[in-house]
Protein backbone atom coordinates (compact mmCIF):
# COMPACT_ATOMS: atom_id res chain seq x y z
CA UNK A 1 0.00 0.00 0.00
CA UNK A 2 2.03 3.49 -0.83
CA UNK A 3 1.30 6.51 0.89
CA UNK A 4 -2.11 7.96 -0.98
CA UNK A 5 -3.59 4.76 -0.60
CA UNK A 6 -2.86 4.58 3.06
CA UNK A 7 -3.96 8.43 2.69
CA UNK A 8 -7.37 7.16 1.52
CA UNK A 9 -7.78 4.46 3.71
CA UNK A 10 -7.20 6.86 6.87
CA UNK A 11 -9.66 9.29 5.32
CA UNK A 12 -12.23 6.36 4.63
CA UNK A 13 -11.80 5.07 8.49
CA UNK A 14 -12.14 8.77 10.00
CA UNK A 15 -15.38 9.13 7.99
CA UNK A 16 -16.51 6.17 9.72
CA UNK A 17 -15.21 7.26 13.50
CA UNK A 18 -16.54 10.71 13.19
CA UNK A 19 -19.11 11.64 10.07
CA UNK A 20 -19.87 14.87 10.94
CA UNK A 21 -16.71 16.87 10.04
CA UNK A 22 -17.12 20.27 11.88
CA UNK A 23 -15.23 23.27 13.73
CA UNK A 24 -14.99 22.74 17.31
CA UNK A 25 -14.89 26.64 17.19
CA UNK A 26 -18.30 28.72 17.38
CA UNK A 27 -19.55 30.84 15.29
CA UNK A 28 -22.42 31.97 12.66
CA UNK A 29 -20.57 34.45 10.90
CA UNK A 30 -17.55 34.11 8.21
CA UNK A 31 -15.90 37.16 10.52
CA UNK A 32 -16.46 36.09 13.82
CA UNK A 33 -14.60 32.42 12.81
CA UNK A 34 -11.79 34.63 11.96
CA UNK A 35 -11.62 36.09 14.87
CA UNK A 36 -12.19 33.05 16.98
CA UNK A 37 -9.46 31.42 15.36
CA UNK A 38 -7.34 34.05 16.19
CA UNK A 39 -8.18 33.78 19.54
CA UNK A 40 -7.43 30.15 19.82
CA UNK A 41 -3.49 30.60 19.34
CA UNK A 42 -2.21 29.27 22.86
CA UNK A 43 -5.32 28.43 23.85
CA UNK A 44 -8.05 25.41 23.82
CA UNK A 45 -11.04 25.79 21.38
CA UNK A 46 -13.27 25.01 24.67
CA UNK A 47 -11.95 27.92 26.58
CA UNK A 48 -12.55 30.34 23.03
CA UNK A 49 -16.05 29.05 23.00
CA UNK A 50 -17.05 30.66 26.08
CA UNK A 51 -15.29 34.01 25.38
CA UNK A 52 -16.80 34.36 22.34
CA UNK A 53 -20.12 33.68 23.39
CA UNK A 54 -20.26 37.30 25.36
CA UNK A 55 -17.77 38.87 23.04
CA UNK A 56 -19.81 38.30 20.14
CA UNK A 57 -22.85 39.62 22.22
CA UNK A 58 -21.12 42.56 23.34
CA UNK A 59 -19.59 43.28 19.90
CA UNK A 60 -22.47 42.23 17.44
CA UNK A 61 -21.27 43.64 14.13
CA UNK A 62 -18.14 43.68 12.51
CA UNK A 63 -17.91 47.49 12.06
CA UNK A 64 -18.42 47.54 16.37
CA UNK A 65 -15.09 45.25 16.54
CA UNK A 66 -13.63 48.09 14.52
CA UNK A 67 -15.02 51.09 16.38
CA UNK A 68 -14.04 49.10 19.51
CA UNK A 69 -12.32 51.00 22.88
CA UNK A 70 -9.19 48.61 22.66
CA UNK A 71 -9.00 48.51 26.22
CA UNK A 72 -12.26 46.99 26.71
CA UNK A 73 -11.55 44.82 23.52
CA UNK A 74 -8.62 43.31 26.08
CA UNK A 75 -10.49 42.77 28.90
CA UNK A 76 -12.84 40.33 26.92
CA UNK A 77 -10.32 38.65 25.44
CA UNK A 78 -7.79 37.80 28.08
CA UNK A 79 -9.09 34.61 29.38
CA UNK A 80 -7.52 33.50 26.08
CA UNK A 81 -4.38 34.65 27.05
CA UNK A 82 -1.99 37.50 24.79
CA UNK A 83 -4.63 39.76 24.94
CA UNK A 84 -2.99 42.93 23.86
CA UNK A 85 -1.98 40.98 20.76
CA UNK A 86 -4.85 39.38 20.30
CA UNK A 87 -7.29 42.48 20.75
CA UNK A 88 -5.02 44.33 18.22
CA UNK A 89 -5.46 42.27 15.46
CA UNK A 90 -8.74 41.68 15.38
CA UNK A 91 -9.55 45.38 15.63
CA UNK A 92 -7.01 45.80 13.11
CA UNK A 93 -8.43 43.10 11.09
CA UNK A 94 -11.90 44.51 11.14
CA UNK A 95 -11.02 47.71 9.85
CA UNK A 96 -9.16 45.97 7.32
CA UNK A 97 -12.00 43.82 5.88
CA UNK A 98 -14.23 47.08 6.05
CA UNK A 99 -11.73 49.36 4.62
CA UNK A 100 -10.23 46.98 1.86
CA UNK A 101 -12.76 44.36 1.09
CA UNK A 102 -15.60 45.91 1.78
CA UNK A 103 -16.96 44.46 4.90
CA UNK A 104 -16.52 40.77 3.25
CA UNK A 105 -13.82 37.98 4.44
CA UNK A 106 -11.75 37.86 1.44
CA UNK A 107 -11.60 34.56 -0.11
CA UNK A 108 -7.99 33.83 -1.52
CA UNK A 109 -4.64 33.31 0.57
CA UNK A 110 -2.90 36.46 -0.27
CA UNK A 111 -5.70 38.55 0.83
CA UNK A 112 -6.58 36.68 3.73
CA UNK A 113 -2.50 36.29 5.04
CA UNK A 114 -3.11 40.20 4.13
CA UNK A 115 -5.30 40.87 7.41
CA UNK A 116 -3.22 41.45 10.98
CA UNK A 117 -2.62 38.07 12.94
CA UNK A 118 -3.73 35.64 9.97
CA UNK A 119 -1.52 33.22 9.11
CA UNK A 120 -2.16 30.16 6.41
CA UNK A 121 -3.63 27.98 9.10
CA UNK A 122 -6.27 30.41 9.83
CA UNK A 123 -6.59 31.44 5.87
CA UNK A 124 -7.14 27.29 5.37
CA UNK A 125 -9.78 27.13 7.82
CA UNK A 126 -11.40 30.22 6.81
CA UNK A 127 -11.11 28.95 2.69
CA UNK A 128 -12.32 25.43 3.37
CA UNK A 129 -15.10 26.01 5.89
CA UNK A 130 -16.46 29.36 4.44
CA UNK A 131 -15.75 29.11 1.11
CA UNK A 132 -15.77 25.77 0.62
CA UNK A 133 -12.41 25.44 -1.27
CA UNK A 134 -9.37 23.00 -0.90
CA UNK A 135 -7.87 23.82 2.43
CA UNK A 136 -5.25 21.71 4.59
CA UNK A 137 -5.16 23.00 8.48
CA UNK A 138 -1.84 22.64 9.81
CA UNK A 139 -2.89 23.07 13.90
CA UNK A 140 -0.62 20.67 16.10
CA UNK A 141 -3.03 17.95 15.79
CA UNK A 142 -2.74 17.69 11.92
CA UNK A 143 1.28 17.70 12.07
CA UNK A 144 1.49 15.28 14.94
CA UNK A 145 -0.77 12.63 13.93
CA UNK A 146 0.01 12.49 10.08
CA UNK A 147 3.82 12.47 11.12
CA UNK A 148 3.43 10.00 12.87
CA UNK A 149 0.97 8.11 10.25
CA UNK A 150 4.16 8.73 7.52
CA UNK A 151 2.55 11.19 5.73
CA UNK A 152 5.07 13.52 6.19
CA UNK A 153 8.44 13.86 7.86
CA UNK A 154 8.27 17.32 8.09
CA UNK A 155 7.30 19.59 11.33
CA UNK A 156 6.99 22.93 10.10
CA UNK A 157 3.25 24.02 8.81
CA UNK A 158 3.80 25.67 5.49
CA UNK A 159 6.22 22.03 4.75
CA UNK A 160 3.68 19.84 6.30
CA UNK A 161 0.75 21.54 4.25
CA UNK A 162 2.36 21.17 0.82
CA UNK A 163 3.40 17.30 1.97
CA UNK A 164 -0.05 16.95 2.03
CA UNK A 165 -1.69 18.69 -0.60
CA UNK A 166 0.46 16.03 -2.53
CA UNK A 167 -1.53 13.23 -1.29
CA UNK A 168 -5.14 14.45 -0.27
CA UNK A 169 -7.63 14.34 -2.37
CA UNK A 170 -8.89 18.40 -2.82
CA UNK A 171 -12.14 17.88 -1.93
CA UNK A 172 -11.27 16.11 0.81
CA UNK A 173 -8.50 18.37 3.00
CA UNK A 174 -10.68 20.31 5.09
CA UNK A 175 -12.88 17.63 6.05
CA UNK A 176 -10.04 15.13 7.18
CA UNK A 177 -8.21 18.07 9.04
CA UNK A 178 -11.15 18.88 11.37
CA UNK A 179 -11.51 14.90 11.84
CA UNK A 180 -8.09 14.36 13.06
CA UNK A 181 -8.53 17.33 15.85
CA UNK A 182 -11.24 15.14 17.50
CA UNK A 183 -9.15 11.81 17.03
CA UNK A 184 -5.81 13.21 18.30
CA UNK A 185 -8.08 14.77 21.36
CA UNK A 186 -9.39 11.09 21.49
CA UNK A 187 -6.97 8.82 20.27
CA UNK A 188 -3.87 10.05 19.22
CA UNK A 189 -2.79 11.90 21.72
CA UNK A 190 0.68 13.98 22.00
CA UNK A 191 1.08 11.94 25.12
CA UNK A 192 0.25 8.36 25.60
CA UNK A 193 -1.63 7.72 22.28
CA UNK A 194 -4.06 5.15 22.73
CA UNK A 195 -2.70 2.80 20.00
CA UNK A 196 -4.16 -0.59 21.31
CA UNK A 197 -7.80 0.93 20.21
CA UNK A 198 -6.65 2.59 17.46
CA UNK A 199 -7.97 1.26 14.12
CA UNK A 200 -5.37 3.26 11.52
CA UNK A 201 -2.57 1.16 13.49
CA UNK A 202 -2.28 -0.92 10.43
CA UNK A 203 -1.17 1.90 7.96
CA UNK A 204 0.32 3.66 10.87
CA UNK A 205 4.41 4.16 10.49
CA UNK A 206 4.52 5.10 13.99
CA UNK A 207 3.24 1.78 15.71
CA UNK A 208 5.18 -0.54 13.14
CA UNK A 209 8.29 1.51 14.58
CA UNK A 210 7.26 1.01 17.94
CA UNK A 211 5.10 -2.29 17.75
CA UNK A 212 6.96 -4.62 14.94
CA UNK A 213 3.67 -4.25 13.31
CA UNK A 214 4.38 -5.38 9.89
CA UNK A 215 3.11 -2.63 7.63
CA UNK A 216 4.48 -1.89 4.47
CA UNK A 217 5.93 2.17 3.96
CA UNK A 218 4.09 3.75 0.97
CA UNK A 219 6.81 6.29 -0.80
Amino acid sequence: MNKKERVCAAISELKKIYPEAVCSLNYSKPYELLIATRLSAQCTDARVNIVTKELFKKYPTLQSFADADLEELESYVRPCGFYRTKAKSIKEMAISIISDFGGEVPDTMEKLTSLSGVGRKTANLILGDVYGKPAVVTDTHCIRITGRLGFTDNTEPRKVEKDLREIIPPEEGSDFCHRLVNFGREICKARNPMCDICTLKNICRFYKENYGIENEEGK
